[in-house]
């Protein structure tokens, strides 16, 4: 199997509806050019995730159907293309809007429909409906299957978004994102990767987009090789804060052998002592409360 090819399609909104599929349509072509065998957009591109400084009302009437020309364009173009591509978008949904990307495989099949399950409640995204599940899926690429999962920004922060995916078999986490990443938010990252021994694949707006400074990523999951002393440095790309389109190259075939060998992910854990996790009638008193239960 050759390497994995991920394109974060570290690109600034336009503002519209129409400007955001042809930017993005653009875009994606030249990750296909670029040798890419998945294109990632970041956090609800359909309206660049222009939710702040405006009525609720007013942003929440910019949802689309998982099914609207918007979304099924870049069906279309996964399969015209013959590349995987993941399209977020403000989904249009029963019970108010969620913030959702769909996985299109290279023949334009849906794999995946995620909504973000930790929805910023703290802020504005109180507005929004959180999903409610975590998925992995098979995904066919031209250099073979790859078990893919998602999560989207805040999901990151919460370790068992990304202990679920990977209880799920997922090698991949795909992760569209809209704010600073910075060294926290980075090391959240690295270490979703590093515990689980999965790829992280995070595509952020660049700079030029409001409260966001680039900083895309891939962190493929492999801490220690044999041939080498100590551990190794996940991060086999770190974008900077410039608009573009940004490759990385992802060895399965590493990834598969050190998950049969080492000894973080699944192999050691106790989860018969983690009761407490499921634990919703009483919260520890120095927990901040919900808005939301």
């Amino acid at each position: 199997m050759d390497t994995l090819k991920i394109a974060l399609l570290q690109i600034a909104p336009r503002g519209t509806l129409e400007g955001n599929l042809e930017k993005g349509i653009a875009s994606c072509r030249k990750a296909k050019e670029l040798g890419a065998d998945i294109a990632l957009f970041p956090e609800m591109w359909s309206n660049g995730y222009n939710i702040y400084d405006r009525p609720a009302e007013q942003w929440k009437s910019e949802a689309i159907s998982a099914h609207s020309e918007f979304v099924n364009a870049f069906g279309a173009l996964a399969k015209e293309l013959h590349m995987a591509i993941g399209v977020t978008f403000l989904e249009q949904y029963e019970g108010g809007p969620r913030n959702s990307m769909v996985l299109f495989d290279r023949f334009g099949r849906r794999v995946i429909t995620y909504a973000k399950v930790h929805t910023c409640d703290f802020d504005v995204e109180h507005s929004l409906t959180p999903g409610e599940d975590f998925y992995a899926a098979t995904l066919d690429t031209a250099c073979g299957e790859v078990k893919v999962g998602a999560m989207i920004c805040y999901d990151r922060e919460f370790p068992e978004s990304a202990r679920i995916l990977m209880l799920k078999g997922a090698e991949l986490i795909l992760v569209p994102n809209a704010c600073p990443m910075e060294i926290n938010r980075l090391s959240q990252l690295r270490a979703r990767a590093y515990e689980n021994m999965l790829a992280v694949a995070t595509c952020n707006y660049p700079g030029s987009a409001p409260d966001c400074n680039g900083g895309s990523s891939v962190f493929d999951g492999v801490a220690y090789l044999p041939e080498l002393e100590g551990s190794r440095d996940m991060c086999i790309l770190q974008a900077d804060g410039a608009e573009g389109i940004y490759l990385a190259e992802l060895d399965l075939e590493q990834l598969r052998r050190y998950r049969e060998s080492e000894v973080h992910g699944n192999a050691f854990r106790r989860p018969q002592k983690y009761g407490i996790l499921l634990d919703t009638k009483t919260e520890p008193p120095f927990v901040r409360s919900s808005r939301r239960k």
